[in-house]
């Protein structure tokens, strides 16, 4: 299968998400209630948790459920082919922005205009189809926004979805017991790792502490361009060298 797709028609991104207040005290009394029960399942305790750990909880795992987070961020990445000698580069560029409702809709127009036939067209992540796309779909309900052809996959069979690539699905083979992290797979298969100054479990903090909203696209951007990379290496392309590269507007 991934022999036959032509990969200029892939459009590889990846999200970056914070919770969706500062801290578990600027919740509303409602969302206080919702987080210690979701805190509780998380703990897997069938018994209230202290309000200090509730708290601490939030900080810490909120971000990632779509019900208390929010998107700052998504990077995308599409390559292009040379016409006079076929050679590939990739160019990446970033949504972000403190204002979610504007990031989806500048996002949800890139589809529209650029990535709208499933039938011929991807969109790749690392995990993608349990995290970055339900979190986006959600995300757009909660905003009230029409979904894009690309994302409009409520109630869709596995065949009808396979305009959604997932390198962490690809490289399960069928074995679906654990995570395998980008990181991991660029040291396994001699790819250019994701290197930055932060990681994903320092996104809030650069977020909502030192306000370097740059910088997490930045390394969000890093995300893709190693997506694109273990996607090289499921087709047996070389990795995209440094002169291959550009993040536009950098």
């Amino acid at each position: 299968m991934l022999d036959q797709i032509d990969i200029a028609r892939v459009l590889f991104l990846d999200i970056e998400c914070v919770s969706g207040e500062r801290a578990y005290d600027d919740l509303t009394d409602d969302f206080k209630k919702l987080w210690a029960i979701k805190a509780r399942q998380i703990k897997r305790h069938s018994e209230a948790l202290p309000e200090e750990e509730v708290a601490e909880l939030y900080t810490e795992k909120a971000a990632i459920y779509a019900e208390f987070g929010k998107i700052i961020c998504i990077s995308v990445g599409f390559v292009t082919r040379r016409q006079s000698d076929g050679a590939l580069s990739l160019r990446l560029k970033s949504f972000a922005n403190r204002d979610e409702a504007t990031l989806l809709k500048e996002f949800c127009e890139l589809l529209n205009q650029y990535y709208n036939n499933p039938s011929n067209q991807y969109m790749c992540g690392h995990n993608i189809k349990e995290f970055d796309i339900p979190y986006i779909c959600r995300r757009l309900v909660v905003h009230q926004m029409p979904f894009p052809k690309m994302l409009q996959i409520q109630g869709k069979k596995p065949w009808e979805t396979k305009h959604l690539l997932d390198t962490m699905e690809l490289w399960t083979f069928g074995d679906r017991k654990a995570y395998t992290s980008l990181k991991l797979l660029a040291a396994v298969l001699g790819f250019p790792s994701p290197k930055d100054d932060i990681d994903g479990s320092d996104v809030g903090r650069v977020f909502w502490e030192e306000d370097q909203l740059d910088r997490i696209a930045l390394y969000c951007e890093k995300d893709v361009l190693a997506t694109t990379q273990l996607f090289f290496k499921f087709k047996r392309l070389p990795p995209l060298e440094d002169d291959q590269i550009t993040f536009i507007g950098r």
